[in-house]
């Protein structure tokens, strides 16, 4: 064996004496104890962090005798003859995986791949029982010698690698993760799983994690300016009603459209040869139409024809005194928001940049949007998030979102007060065709909600890890807008330095923060590690949670340091959850074949819990208990249905109580009688044949003498 041994150190150009009796032995033992004990300092052919343009290697040995061994960069060794015997202490399966399992625990991240491919390639030439592997060539050497061997330059592999990029290295390129869990391939023996962590080159000195009791400077809040002050935008000695409140987003003028704009469709529809009973829509029944959508979401039937049944346990007396069911479905059926000839104008050019997706809820749309935005001025704290109005319709802009409660529907990004949940301002996404600039949707859907013009200054913004970016930061506090919120690690702007990183197993409460310019940067350990981004927080200023903790096998309640940021993120984040479970609580949404219907629904919803909110600020204003959801919804749906039975039972207009010029006889000279305003001047000789319809009084009525007008102004 020694012979052999010899030989392929020959052809490796190697002149080394051998101790026999160590050599022995060395074949005897295990190659995975082997493996454990090797020396750190020794690197094998598949070493990532060889330099290639290196291409010799000394090493010195001493004891009985001391060589430089000189082992050139050159192509794996050929096959000796079969004559030679080959090592018995591993088969051909074994050091093919221990070959695979080198080359995949010596690979990086990107070259995991690599090197497992170059470890099982040696693994199968090792197989051959002719060729002795480079690598036991070497432990055999540095086993047989009395004193390890040592490292003075690099080694260079027979396959030359290009270097790693300092990003493919580096284990900040993918936060969270240590280098070890980077790794390609199998996780390997030896002397690679003890790596030290590669630090990234070139980071500076001051970007490092510090840790909670490092001081740090609160950074100067944006004075805090609204345009108007925060509330209800509205006369407060007004003794406003549910209705009243309400008329404010649905406008008479809306509502006069949305007349107009229904009766041109049922006559389309009727002239298309569709067979149903229709009559001109009236305010007064589409105010009733309004009431028993309220009605339906307080109460839930299977189907809609079930709230005019008379039958037990139906039997609702409400909308079966108010109107028909066949009235009602036919109202429902043509329903139409937008103008019909503008909108089949619209629909020609689909396919078009000139196509509006939105132009069929566009009316209502508008006047919602601005009415929101001019009757409620937000308080300091506000949030932006997505929402999803339920849908299943097949329509191009319908996404789906696997982490809502409301998985398929149309999404709407919303800015809403984190305190009352009031709906400021939103917008419909229209998909990946839609609009979109060049910044992209999360930094646009920001900056479109923002009006800076109505909100004024100083706010502070809460938004989830979809939006957070530095750049959007940072151009908001251009506009002295402060902004908070959770930041995904692997934001290219997110700090990419180890140095006194939050360790992996970390427990609860554990902190880093670092502050980068005028950006806040924090990592938390909670359940999870959790990153956050601000630009008006200070790190740390010894606040504390209670977290359910185990020790010792018991669940304990222990109190957690947590950073000022995601205190103050769990506590304003939810605006627009709140505005979404004040609208789900009693939701108008039913079933409809049509998408612009939907929207319909959801319109209504907003203009009831916004109203809710502005009734119930005016309420703790005036110091009085405020009314509930459910309460005003009652009271609402009750005063919407009292207008619309006054407005049927008013007297109608007619002859004996209206002040008209009427004829006596069939002539003008038929029955003349005298003047009643010509008498009480002196002038008992002038008659008239007209008189007055109310007042039965005769009154001259020609060109040149008004007595009619006369007589009515002295009333």
């Amino acid at each position: 064996m020694s012979s052999a041994l010899l030989e392929a150190a020959a052809e490796a150009e190697v002149d080394v004496e051998l101790d026999e009796s160590k050599l022995s032995s060395y074949w005897d033992e295990d190659d995975d104890d082997d493996e454990e004990d090797e020396d750190e300092s020794f690197v094998t052919d598949t070493d990532p962090f060889h330099d290639p343009e290196e291409e010799e290697d000394t090493f010195s040995l001493s004891g009985s005798s001391s060589a430089t061994i000189t082992q050139r960069a050159e192509a794996r060794p050929a096959a000796r003859p079969a004559a030679q015997p080959s090592p018995p202490a591993a088969s051909e399966a074994e050091r093919g995986d221990d070959g695979g399992d080198d080359g995949g625990d010596d690979g990086g991240d990107d070259r995991g791949d690599d090197g497992g491919d170059d470890g099982g390639d040696d693994g199968d030439d090792g197989g051959d029982a002719d060729f002795v592997p480079p690598a036991q060539v070497r432990r055999a050497l540095r086993y047989a010698t009395s004193t390890p061997v040592k490292r003075s330059s690099p080694v260079v592999s027979s396959t030359p690698k290009k270097r790693p990029s300092s990003a493919t290295r580096s284990p900040a390129a993918t936060p969270g993760k240590s280098p070890r869990s980077m790794r390609g391939g199998h996780r390997g023996r030896g002397s690679a799983s003890k790596r030290p962590r590669w630090v990234a080159s070139g980071c500076d000195e001051q970007e490092r994690w510090h840790n909670a009791d490092e001081p740090d400077v609160k950074p100067p809040l944006p004075k805090f300016q609204p345009a108007h002050p925060p509330g209800p935008r509205i006369d407060k000695t007004v003794n406003w009603s549910p209705l009243s409140l309400f008329k404010l987003f649905f406008s008479s003028s809306v509502i006069h459209t949305i007349i107009k704009n229904t009766n041109q469709q049922a006559a389309k529809r009727k002239k298309s040869g569709l067979q149903y009973r229709w009559s001109p829509l009236t305010v007064q029944e589409f105010s009733t139409f309004l009431s028993i959508i309220i009605f339906s979401g307080l109460v839930h039937v299977h189907a809609r024809s079930d709230m005019w049944r008379k039958a037990w346990p139906y039997n609702f007396s409400f909308p079966r005194n108010c109107i028909t069911r066949d009235r009602f479905e036919a109202i429902f059926w043509s329903l139409h928001l937008a103008d019909v000839k503008e909108d089949a104008e619209n629909q020609e050019k689909k396919g078009t940049p000139e196509y509006d997706r939105l132009f069929k809820i566009k009316p209502l749309y508008n006047q919602i949007v601005n009415a929101c935005k001019s009757l409620f001025q937000p308080n300091r704290e506000i949030s932006i998030d997505e929402r999803m109005v339920a849908s299943k319709a097949r329509i191009g802009f319908r996404q789906f979102m696997k982490d809502k409660p409301t998985k398929y529907g149309y999404k709407l990004f919303v800015l809403a007060d984190s305190q009352t949940g009031y709906t400021w301002n939103f917008f419909v996404y229209q998909g990946k065709n839609g609009p979109i600039k060049e910044e992209g949707l999360s930094y646009s859907a920001v900056m479109d909600l923002m009006d800076f013009s109505l909100l004024g200054k100083g706010y502070h913004l809460y938004v989830d890890n979809f939006y957070t970016s530095p750049a959007l930061f940072t151009k908001l506090a251009t506009n002295s807008i402060a902004s908070c919120g959770t930041i995904r690690q692997w934001n290219l702007d997110f700090p990419k330095t180890t140095q006194n990183d939050l360790p992996k197993k970390a427990e609860k409460g554990d902190l880093r923060w670092l502050r980068k310019d005028n950006l806040l940067f924090i990592k938390w350990k909670d359940n999870k590690e959790v990153a956050m981004c601000s630009t008006f927080h200070k790190a740390y200023s010894g606040n504390f949670i209670h977290r359910r903790v185990k020790e010792a096998g018991e669940w304990n309640v222990k109190e957690v340091p947590v950073p000022d940021a995601i205190r103050d993120y769990n506590k304003h984040m939810g605006g627009v959850d709140l505005s979404d479970a004040l609208i789900q609580y009693y939701s108008v949404l039913g079933k409809t074949m049509r998408w612009y219907k939907t929207f319909f629904y959801h319109f209504v919803d907003i203009a009831v819990v916004n109203s809710y909110i502005l009734f119930k600020q005016l309420a703790i204003g005036k110091g009085q208990t405020p009314i509930t959801p459910k309460k005003f919804r009652e009271v609402l749906m009750k005063e919407m249905g009292m207008e619309a039975r006054a407005a049927v039972q008013a007297p109608r207009r007619s002859l004996t109580n209206i002040c008209l010029p009427m004829y006596y006889g069939q002539t003008a000279t038929d029955q003349r009688k005298t003047c009643v305003v010509c008498k009480d001047n002196g002038n008992k000789k002038v008659k008239t044949p007209v008189y007055c319809s109310k007042c039965n009084a005769a009154l001259c009525f020609t060109s040149t003498r008004n007595c009619f007008s006369e007589y009515h102004l002295k009333k």
